[in-house]
């Protein structure tokens, strides 16, 4: 029987919405490919719920690496179906989408390459040479139809996109560290990726060993040096937002505690300093910086 006959068979009996779902299973290419990726990120979001832990004040997490570590099949499945994705239907998503994907890309890799050397690390830096050896330009996975490292994920798929125009995406790729903003215990979805990211950014505010408002005796705002790594993504106009005073700002309740130093915060004027940044491995059993068995 030729195809054509065949098919005009299938339509004669078949229902429209079976008809409609062959065809997509059929289909070669991004159509089918689109219908079987999850932007909602179901499988990455169930591993973080278990294995991340916010803080008593949810200003910042920690992982737990072992317990992570006896999932690690089901985090491999996970990036396995990141490195499935080709360019070609990438390119045909939503910006929010590919946003989304690009952060959680980040973030399950980075916990694999922790999963590579732990527990025998103290720090994501012990992976590699900062400058050498960076365990950001480390090239260990697939993506996009090219073998790749860390920092092409944050900064050139995303920071590096003609399309950026969202600072707030410091506060959601995590180092693995410290003194980076949390990672948050579920995957970033394109259908609450704004919500998501501000949530991330006051949280990370609040955290007054990283980020805080002193008024006396002039007024300081002392900020994580994540604002000076990239101060120029926080000053490139985003929703208006010219500089890093605005930014800061905008958000005055996070950053600062009484109602004296918000109204001091909101007026923009203030000095900026910067605060240290510890790279200690972000896990459940470093408790004040201190390694617990």
């Amino acid at each position: 029987m030729s195809v054509a006959c065949s098919g005009s068979v299938l339509a004669a009996w078949l229902p429209s919405w079976a008809l409609a779902w062959l065809f997509v299973v059929a289909m070669p290419g991004p159509m089918a490919q689109a219908a079987g990726f999850d932007h909602s990120h179901q499988a990455f979001s169930a591993l973080l719920a278990r294995h991340v832990r916010w803080n008593e004040a949810g200003t910042a997490s920690a992982v737990d690496y072992a317990g992570l570590a006896r999932e690690r099949p089901r985090l491999d499945a996970y990036t396995t179906s990141l490195s499935a994705v080709v360019m070609q239907e990438y390119a045909g998503w939503s910006l929010v989408q590919r946003r989304a994907f690009l952060i959680n890309a980040y973030n399950a890799f980075t916990l694999q390459l922790i999963l590579t050397r732990y527990p025998a690390l103290e720090s994501i830096r012990d992976l590699g040479n900062i400058v050498f050896d960076s365990p950001w330009k480390r090239r260990f996975f697939d993506l996009l139809g090219q073998r790749r490292h860390l920092d092409e994920i944050e900064h050139g798929l995303l920071r590096g996109a003609p399309d950026f125009d969202e600072p707030r995406i410091h506060f959601a790729v995590n180092c693995a560290s410290v003194g980076c903003p949390a990672l948050r215990p579920e995957a970033y979805r394109a259908d609450r990726l704004d919500a998501q990211l501000e949530d991330q950014t006051r949280r990370f505010l609040r955290d007054r060993s990283r980020n805080r408002f002193d008024a006396a005796p002039t007024p300081v705002a002392r900020i994580s040096p994540i604002f000076r790594w990239y101060r120029g993504d926080f000053e490139a106009g985003h929703r208006g937002v010219a500089s890093l005073e605005a930014f800061l700002a905008l958000r005055a309740e996070a950053l600062a505690d009484t109602a004296g130093d918000r109204a001091r915060v909101a007026s923009g004027r203030f000095s900026i300093r910067y605060t240290d940044y510890s790279w200690a491995l972000n896990d459940v059993r470093v408790v004040d910086g201190v390694r617990r068995p």
